[in-house]
């Protein structure tokens, strides 16, 4: 049957956050830790010493104004104070409750409200928006929160901490952060991670995919998310290296950032890649120090793989995962050794077990069978925040989490992912999966990206569409992208309907909107009939 577990050589780490900065400073205490990087920033730098001494201080500022257990947030986008309050909230026994710096007024107010915050760290701006107007706006209606902190302050707030104060005791399995679910669908879910689980896997992450004190990580993915303040900072901390924090993602920094300061891995979505591959052509620099590129947070084309492979000459790896996993599930090896490896998203994680099952009747299916993709184990959150019913929607009486995800599994325990069990398309009673369609476009060369979804039919129930942005300068036309299909695919998975984009509806974590293309089509549809 459809089941695998990760190897178990490795043991587990009873670690809190606080607790893994601990053994990096007595481990690497003098060599560099975080530096910030951008050419608008100071190019600040911190040792692994510095570090946890600077989080201590951090940690005992906060407990002149908050008590171990009540919820802060940070809103706020990459910026080394996030990570200096990461830690410092973990010392502190506080929950870390991770806001996205581009929501509106009434986003902001939905997450301070639903997670009952009792504080928030505020950047003053972002992107030219006055960030703490936008708090106080939303203020009448958060009834809990007490303090709000401008991180332009931060010599101020530092000084406010009694250095003699003691810090609590806190226990691997507290929670350490309420991270919202990305909302592509519905209101966002809090997602509660424990300490254990976002230590243990972002070390694993770390150690699959070869990382050691020599490596350089620079990191664009958002600190808000489990990829940037769990994958990337907790698995540069709990394996020596240095981190490398641009304030956000723009394609020529990140390739500046690699060049200067001699960048070994990066860990990215599919699309932040493609940019700084097309960056990379357009401008070339010196990117001989670049080792690796992992890839996850959405479907990664193999074609895509293999021309950062061409290109780059760096190796790439694979995960899966999602935010309530905290967040990988499964990764692939560099130089894997299975042949197939790049159509898969790798094997379960040290001690993390994976099942398909049916998702109608929850039984595991066979092995190459595709169902839902299930996982269990340390990473898994404990519930969404004050949601008991979507809790009992996303984690089974056994501990299994049901992904949402399409997928299957072979022989040596490697999972393919078929895509997102909403976004499957029915066409007259045949199961069509948009991610075997959108792999072999990302084929054809001038497809830059390409995304797959269905829309309504009223004969055969839906119609597949394909959304493609084309690689600069061509000008593909449906006719022969539908003909390029039709060498590859069966008449009824082939899409029938096609638009050309310059962009696409991104989350802030870069997955394509789907449900947006969808409306954007339809909603055009209804004016042209009118």
């Amino acid at each position: 049957m459809s089941y695998a577990r990760g190897e178990q050589d490795d043991p587990l780490r009873e670690l809190t956050v606080g607790a893994a900065l601990d053994l990096a400073a007595a481990d690497w205490g003098p060599r560099t830790a975080l530096v910030e990087f951008g050419p608008d920033t100071a190019g600040r730098r911190w040792t692994f010493d510095q570090l946890r001494q600077e989080a201590h201080q951090v940690a005992r500022a906060m407990l002149e104004r908050f008590r171990p257990g009540e919820h802060v947030a940070v809103w706020a986008a990459n910026r080394p104070e996030w990570v200096l309050l990461e830690m410092g909230a973990a010392y502190a026994g506080l929950t870390l409750v991770t806001v996205n710096p581009a929501y509106q007024v009434g986003e902001l107010a939905h997450v301070l409200g639903q997670s009952r915050c009792d504080g928030v760290f505020v950047q003053d701006t972002y992107r030219g928006r006055d960030l703490l107007p936008v708090v106080e706006e939303a203020r009448p209606g958060l009834r809990e929160l007490r303090e709000v902190v401008a991180l332009s302050g931060w010599d101020e707030f530092l000084a406010s901490g009694d250095g003699a104060r003691e810090l609590p005791s806190v226990d691997p399995g507290d929670i350490a952060q309420i991270q919202y679910t990305s909302g592509t669908t519905g209101t966002p879910k809090g997602a509660q991670l424990t300490h254990r689980g976002l230590v243990n896997v972002g070390r694993y992450y770390a150690v699959v995919n070869g990382a050691g004190p020599d490596d350089v990580w620079v990191n664009p993915m958002p600190m808000f998310h489990t990829a940037g303040c769990g994958l990337a900072t907790l698995g540069a901390l709990q394996t020596g290296g240095m981190h490398v924090l641009p304030p956000g993602f723009d394609a020529g920094v990140m390739l500046d950032a690699f060049a200067s300061a001699r960048g070994t891995i990066l860990l990215s979505v599919p699309t932040m890649l493609i940019r700084m591959l097309d960056e990379q052509s357009a401008r070339p620099r010196d990117l001989s120090s670049w080792r690796l590129s992992t890839l996850g947070g959405a479907p990664v084309p193999p074609e895509l793989v293999r021309r950062a492979e061409r290109e780059l000459d760096v190796a790439v790896t694979i995960g899966f995962g999602q935010t309530e996993a905290s967040p990988y599930i499964t990764h692939t090896l560099p130089h894997d050794p299975n042949p197939e490896w790049i159509t898969t998203v790798g094997r379960p994680l040290p001690h993390c077990e994976v099942r398909i099952s049916d998702p109608a009747s929850g039984a595991p299916v066979a092995l190459g069978a595709v169902g839902e993709v299930c996982a269990r184990g340390y990473g898994v959150m404990r519930g969404y925040f004050d949601a008991p019913e979507a809790t009992a929607a996303a984690l089974d009486a056994d501990g299994w989490l049901h992904t949402g995800d399409l997928g299957s599994m072979d022989g040596l325990g490697y999972l393919r992912i078929e895509g997102r069990l909403k976004d499957m398309i029915i066409r007259g009673g045949e199961n069509i999966y948009p991610r075997e369609i959108e792999d072999l476009l990302f084929t054809h060369p001038q497809v830059a990206d390409v995304s797959v979804v269905g829309l309504p039919d009223p004969e055969m129930g839906e119609t597949v569409a394909a959304f493609v942005r084309p690689t600069p300068g061509s000008d593909p036309s449906a006719d022969e992208l539908a003909a390029f299909c039709r060498r590859s695919l069966a008449a009824y998975k082939t899409p029938r309907v096609w638009r050309f984009l310059e962009t696409f509806p991104q989350t802030s974590s870069g997955k394509i909107q789907k449900f947006v293309l969808q409306e954007r089509y339809l909603a055009d549809l209804a004016t042209d009939q009118h």
